[in-house]
């Protein structure tokens, strides 16, 4: 190769798929340069692969323009299968910044995620700091019960929890209508409309409460009996679940306005 090919080379500039600026610091061959990034990162790569921008850097906004990996212990994939960590934080991820994800679960639209977590690093240290394990119970990354109507996952207000705790939280939105939570209408003659109250029992069964001249009458037995069998399951899990999840579990309140 030319030396004077070798010297044209360096100080070349293009931009990866990412949309960030590289240039070239050291070549020596087609298969051997050194390419450093503006925020001082280096990689070495073929020559090709900086023509054709595919030149990775731990700091692309890689994850629907927000996510990067960062520099760090933790891997993506191990054996070519996505680690634990990565699968949460990308899912983590998907529920805030996926239009895909908005349109099948309309909940997470208006959620964020801390600007700290935007790191893949710094999210899978406090996966390993704050994960535990229940035996035959799926994990759940929850954002909302220690701090309620949260939309913010963030290290402060996010928490694992039981499958089945997560799923006492559940609103289903979509589905409710107009009505309170746990309330539904309930049509006993033409021109007489009653409210019927529902909730589910510790085993997640309906239990039915009722029906009701009014919707704060229904409202007001759903409230009684749902707060009850939140207490009853957080004093199941107490002895396996983190005390400030057990407390805020104690200490919810179901509002007309959930």
């Amino acid at each position: 190769m030319d030396s004077r090919i070798r010297l044209d080379r360096i100080g070349e500039v293009n931009l990866n798929k990412y949309g960030n600026e590289m240039k070239i610091i050291e070549y020596v061959n087609n298969t051997n340069i050194v390419v450093e990034f503006k925020d001082g990162y280096k990689n070495q790569v073929w020559y090709s692969q900086f023509l054709e921008g595919y030149v990775s850097n731990p700091y692309d906004r890689s994850c629907y323009d927000i996510g990067f990996l960062d520099e760090g212990e933790y891997k993506t994939k191990l054996n070519n299968k996505f680690t634990p960590h990565y699968r949460r934080w990308s899912n983590m991820m998907s529920r805030c910044y996926n239009v895909k994800t908005h349109i099948k679960q309309p909940s997470y639209i208006g959620c964020s995620v801390a600007p700290e977590w935007h790191s893949f690093q710094v999210f899978a240290k406090w996966y390993d700091d704050n994960y535990y394990w229940i035996d035959g119970n799926k994990m759940c990354l929850d954002k909302d019960i220690l701090l309620k109507g949260n939309k913010i996952y963030s290290p402060e207000n996010c928490v694992f929890v039981p499958e089945r705790i997560n799923i006492l939280f559940v609103k289903h939105d979509e589905y409710r209508g107009n009505l309170p939570i746990g309330v539904v209408l309930h049509k006993r003659t033409v021109k007489m409309n009653n409210y019927k109250a529902m909730v589910s029992d510790i085993n997640n069964e309906p239990l039915y409460l009722g029906v009701f001249d009014t919707i704060n009458e229904a409202f007001l037995n759903y409230k009684i009996h749902k707060e009850n069998v939140i207490k009853e399951v957080a004093n199941k899990y107490k002895d396996t679940i983190p005390m400030k999840l057990y407390k805020a579990m104690y200490e919810y309140s179901v509002e007309i306005t959930d």
